[in-house]
């Protein structure tokens, strides 16, 4: 007999933060019920998507991957040639019915086939698998570089070397490709475009450029401080109200959580985040197969990193990249890729005792 599958855990978790967001982006866009209905619509696609991939077993995304990621690859070369532009970025596809960015597709399918190429041979991986797993990353990594997305491109990146950080490479190894990637930074640095470079080096010194590349982080950083201990109250942040906060219902959403909740409200929604990833990461480590593991601790950290890396750009401890705040941040693709990633850790979760690999 059937039996529905899903992972109450993580379920509540998320059902929270989707909450959380609905608040939030009643203040953010301005008590704007459009705003509220589209997310509201978005949500609702993404949590079928979720239960959905909670149903399928492990083996056959193992055995889908391959195909998964080839289409995903496909759909980066289209978006160069005859994707969208907007805000100066060539990242969507539009079908008419549905305009989308295939490069969030990429954010499960760079992790599925890292992981698929390095559970086919032994563990820890040869150079020659390791090659084939950085070939595997990079590829689409420089195709999203190009439309310009560097928030996407680490993202990316980071998902699949944590995959290979979990395959059990050797430390030493690790650090030769450190140094090489220490290296490598000034080189890559000259290929980024003018307000890319910009935004580093406003890091350091945001007020040096207070109206141009710092002014984001500057109205961010004064919001987060104004919040104080308990917050000024839901819809009462002067910063986001009197619309100072660029990107306020998008990347820099966290600033007006922050400026409205407080210091409490951060902690509250960090131990959240918390929650969901220790819990992604207690499904990898009782998962038996190696794939389902791999996968799973490399979703779970992603997941985290995502979390790091918006508060570190919105609280100016990291360059402003573009990456949203999860589940929280307006968005629809973002969304969906997100909790597909929730349920395939549901899957893998309810599958565990029944693979092989």
């Amino acid at each position: 007999m059937f039996r529905f599958k899903i992972d109450w855990p993580l379920f509540v978790g998320l059902i929270m933060l989707s909450a959380a967001s609905m608040l939030v982006l009643w203040s953010a866009g301005g008590e704007s019920t459009r705003l509220l209905i589209s997310q509201g619509v978005r949500l609702g696609v993404a949590v079928v998507v979720m239960l959905a991939l909670a149903q399928i077993r492990p083996d056959s995304l193992f055995r889908w991957t391959p195909y998964f990621y080839a289409v995903a690859l496909v759909l980066l070369v289209l978006v160069l040639i005859v994707g969208d532009t907007g805000k100066g970025a060539q990242r969507w596809l539009d079908l008419g019915v549905i305009r989308f960015q295939p490069s969030e597709a990429m954010k499960l399918a760079v992790p599925m086939m890292v992981a698929w190429v390095l559970t086919r041979k032994t563990l820890p991986p040869s150079w020659q698998n390791l090659s084939l797993a950085i070939a595997v990353l990079v590829v689409p990594a420089i195709l999203i570089l190009k439309q310009p997305d560097l928030g996407t491109t680490i993202l990316i990146l980071m998902s699949g070397a944590l995959i290979i950080f979990l395959a059990g490479f050797a430390w030493k190894h690790i650090g030769i490709l450190a140094i090489l990637g220490a290296v490598a930074a000034p080189i890559a640095y000259q290929f980024l475009h003018p307000y890319q470079q910009r935004r580093i080096q406003t890091l350091f010194d945001p007020w040096s450029d207070p109206l141009g590349a710092g002014y984001h982080t500057i109205q961010s950083m004064i919001a987060i401080g104004s919040g104080g201990a308990q917050g000024k109250g839901w819809t009462e942040g002067s910063q986001s109200q009197l619309e100072f906060i660029p990107e306020r219902h998008t990347d820099f959403i966290f600033s007006v959580f922050a400026e409205e909740n407080g210091f409490i409200g951060v902690v509250m929604l960090l131990l959240l985040y918390i929650v969901l990833t220790g819990r992604g990461l207690y499904i990898a480590y009782y998962t038996k197969d190696t794939f389902s593991r791999l996968l799973a601790g490399s979703l779970a950290m992603t997941f985290f990193f995502y979390v790091f890396v918006n508060i570190g750009m919105v609280s100016g401890m990291l360059p402003v990249v573009g990456v949203p705040l999860p589940l929280i941040s307006f968005g629809g693709t973002s969304m969906v890729t997100l909790m597909a990633g929730f349920g395939i850790l549901m899957s893998i979760h309810h599958h565990r005792s029944l693979m092989s690999h």
